[in-house]
């Protein structure tokens, strides 16, 4: 029997934490562990500042935006939401659907 599990987002600062407590209680709850800004690098192949620099932070927010769209769909995941993610509405709602 497949049991889904919500997922838990994870929000604060840069520095806050999230990463070290994201991957203990993915550990100890056994969930995935996942970083929004990484999976947005991982599937850009540029880093963060690599994105920002060559096409702007509104193209970034763009990226990101669908990266919780995506993740959104996902169960059983710990996901670490970038340190802006959360201030634009249309994250919060797309990870609020599978999320808490």
């Amino acid at each position: 029997m497949n049991l889904k599990k919500k997922n838990i987002v994870l929000c604060g600062f840069m520095g806050s934490g999230k990463t070290t407590v994201g991957k203990q209680l993915a550990r100890i709850s056994s969930m995935k562990y996942i970083d929004i800004d990484q999976y947005v690098e991982h599937k850009e192949g540029k880093t963060i500042n690599d994105i920002f620099a060559e096409f702007g932070e509104d193209y970034f927010r763009d990226l990101e935006h669908k990266a919780s769209l995506e993740l959104a769909e996902k169960d059983n995941c710990i996901i670490a939401a970038g340190g802006g993610t959360l201030l634009f509405e249309r994250n919060v709602e797309a990870l609020r659907k599978n999320s808490i």
